[in-house]
Order: structure tokens, then C-alpha cells, then sequence
């Protein structure tokens, strides 16, 4: 029962939410490169991935066969975005900015252990993708959503392992509150990184896996609590890109997946 509703009846369909409006109004003066930019980030995201890769999450037929399967879902994820209002007045973004992530439960049975935004699939009560992340992300981080403003939302983005079409969804807060795991069967760790964690070079490197047969690697993130990759990985990477943000970092550090996690709380990674 919601606070001042009453049960429902067995068979009663559950109350429609109201539509969460876009707020670019309330973007900060430092988010704005990238809030200006934000239909560059998926392109950005996908562009150091090998061709046959791309093809593989960007083919209209493989896209097809899953909806075929019925395994073709849709999902959003919340990008959100906290610090002052103001930046330096030279530029840049304040030093209080940080990110929301997560880490999933290591005893999850898809993408255990793995550093995420906060999100998930779709409800059939959701009224679009700024609803799925926002509801994801107070039922994940209990975080208090009439504190975001949802600034934008990006270009759906198929990640093929999953089936699931992902719209991120940018937000900001001057003050999100509190923050932390809710169910710990679910979440392992909730954390406000700060930005500069992410653009800090020494805490950058690229990470592989020998998914179908190949190697590829893609950008990645070795913090104190997490190393962050995959899909996360690559739309902060993109992120920073088109902010202007990034700074030059050795690309050419491969790590292999499994050693990579070996260096998280290791003193692998800065904050």
C-alpha cells in the first residue's frame, strides 16, 4: 500500500504513474558540454569496439531474432550526475561532482560482481525510460528521486550477451541525500564516485575477456571499491570524450579481466 492509498483489490491493475518530464532547465553550467552533446555518446561509446563486434549489437537482424525469441527486452539505467551548481570560473566541473554506481551482488545469477549505473528493465507500469530509471534506482539505492532532475536521455543501446535495449538516462542533483544498498541480494556496494576518479589516467586501463572465441578490450575504470567496465565502462569513457573532460591515458594497458578484478582493493586504483 503506497502512504494515504488504500490495498488493492485481487485483479486491480496498479495505479498508472504520472510521466516524468525532462528538466535541460535545470542543467548546471558545468554539465552543459556534455548535455549539448549527449546524442554523441552512444556513437562515442561504440567507437573503439572491433568491427564484427559493432555489427554483432548494432544489426537490425540480430535485434530482430531476439524479439523472434522473445528475449528482446527494454531497460534504462540512471546517469546521474551530482555537485554545486556552479563550476570553476574557468571552466571544468566543480571537485565536490561525482556519479552514482553500483556494484551487483556476487551471488546474482547475470553480471554478478559487476559496477553499474543503477537501473533495469522496464515495467509494464513504467511511463517510458525516465520512469524505469528513476524506479530502478530508488528501489536499488533508496535514493529520494524528487531530488533529480532528468536532464536528458540518449540513444537506445543494444548490449547483446543481455538482449536488452538500454536507454541511460542523464540526470543531475545539487543534493541527492543518502544513498546505499537496499537489498543486499541484490547490490553489493552503492557509491557516489567522485568525477575525477574517472578522469584520473592512473586509474584507467583497457580490459578483456575471450568472449566468443576473440579478444577485445574496452575501456575501464580501477577504482578503490570496484574496477568498472563493460558497458558502464564504455558510456562513462564516451562520456568524458564528449564532455571535453578526458584526459590522455595509456591505452595501451590490457589487462585481462580476472586480473584486473584482482587489483580492486588491492591499492590498484585511486579516489
Amino acid at each position: 500500500m503506497s502512504a494515504g492509498g488504500s490495498p488493492l483489490r485481487n485483479g486491480d491493475p496498479a495505479p498508472a504513474r504520472e510521466t516524468v518530464p525532462l528538466r535541460p532547465d535545470a542543467c548546471p553550467s558545468w554539465l552543459r558540454p556534455l548535455v549539448d552533446k549527449v546524442d554523441d555518446v552512444p556513437d562515442a561509446a561504440r567507437r573503439r569496439l572491433p568491427a564484427d563486434v559493432l555489427a554483432m549489437i548494432t544489426s537490425k537482424a540480430v535485434s530482430a531474432v531476439a524479439t523472434l525469441r522473445g528475449a528482446n527486452r527494454e531497460a534504462a539505467v540512471l546517469v546521474l550526475f551530482s555537485g554545486p551548481e556552479s563550476g570553476p570560473p574557468d571552466g571544468g566541473f566543480p571537485d565536490e561532482a561525482d556519479l552514482l554506481v553500483t556494484v551487483r551482488a556476487s551471488t546474482l545469477r547475470h553480471h554478478a560482481g559487476q559496477a553499474a549505473f543503477p537501473g533495469g528493465a522496464a515495467d509494464p507500469t513504467d511511463q517510458g525510460p525516465v520512469d524505469t530509471a528513476l524506479r530502478e534506482a530508488r528501489e536499488e539505492t533508496g535514493i529520494d528521486v524528487s531530488r533529480l532532475y532528468p536532464l536528458a536521455t540518449m540513444e537506445k543501446m543494444f548490449i547483446a550477451p543481455s538482449q536488452f535495449h538500454v536507454v541511460p538516462v542523464l540526470a543531475y542533483s545539487p543534493d541527492p541525500g543518502p544513498v546505499g544498498v537496499v537489498d543486499e541480494a541484490e547490490t553489493a556496494i552503492v557509491a557516489r564516485v567522485p568525477l575525477r576518479a574517472f578522469i584520473n589516467p592512473d586509474n584507467r586501463l583497457m580490459v578483456y575477456r575471450g568472449d566468443l572465441g576473440r579478444r577485445w578490450a574496452g575501456p575501464a575504470f580501477l577504482l578503490n571499491e570496484m574496477l568498472v567496465w563493460g558497458f558502464t565502462g564504455q558510456v562513462i569513457s564516451a562520456l568524458l570524450d564528449v564532455a571535453g573532460w578526458a584526459q590522455p591515458w595509456d591505452t595501451t594497458d590490457e589487462r585481462e579481466l580476472d586480473a584486473a578484478m584482482a587489483l580492486v582493493g588491492d591499492g590498484g586504483g585511486s579516489r
